[in-house]
């Protein structure tokens, strides 16, 4: 009884922690635009979460992302890994019913206009229905492509390194498609230039 009462408590404690990074990140202090600051969310975020089922690897920095297929608005099935081939890609995971992830829309939309046809494709993973995504689409239109994917403890978001279910949560790849940073909550007015700024990203060196 008492070594289940100290695991609880330090969960707790775990928990505890990271809803004060996630109320100091949210509240716009320097850690929004900090990657140290960054790394330490992910790393309390991977400390309090569950340990993910059996057979489920959850990508972190340097890894190459596992195979992942998923369909479109239209049922299409798309290789996440084959989207802007020699491109990088920043993943965004989104769902409708999410307030930040609405707000940060017409950001991540810039950003991906500004990037043309040879820059960093933005690729929206939502955790939605393709009715709530279309729903959503006629109100704040975007033009990067949307891929769907129900929610659950194995979900495509997991195996892209969200092991604590948070939204937003987004992930660059490089062209190699291999994991150069992930980053938890929504991006502020012209924080993405400065995050996907990483050397290397086109070619995977």
């Amino acid at each position: 009884m008492k070594g289940a009462t100290l695991r609880l408590a330090a969960v707790a404690a775990c928990a505890g922690a990271l809803g004060l990074a996630a109320s100091y990140w949210y509240g716009g202090s320097p850690l929004q635009r900090s990657d140290t600051g960054q790394r330490a969310l992910q790393a309390m975020a991977d400390a309090s979460a569950p340990a993910p089922p059996a057979g489920v690897e959850p990508a972190r920095p340097g890894d190459r992302i596992a195979p992942i297929q998923l369909p479109d608005l239209d049922g299409n099935l798309v290789d996440l890994a084959g989207i802007a081939p020699e491109r990088p890609l920043l993943v965004n995971v989104w769902a409708s019913w999410c307030g930040p992830c609405v707000e940060e829309m017409p950001e991540l939309q810039r950003y991906a206009l500004a990037q043309g046809d040879t820059g960093v494709q933005v690729v929206g993973l939502a955790l939605d229905t393709a009715e709530g995504v279309r729903g959503f689409l006629q109100q704040v239109p975007v033009d990067y492509p949307i891929l769907l994917e129900t929610p659950g403890p194995a979900d495509a978001s997991v195996w892209l390194g969200n092991t604590r279910g948070l939204l937003p949560y987004s992930v660059l790849l490089d062209a190699r498609r291999r994991v150069v940073k992930q980053k938890l909550g929504p991006f502020a007015p012209g924080e993405i230039e400065h995050w996907a700024a990483e050397p290397g990203l086109q070619d995977g060196s």
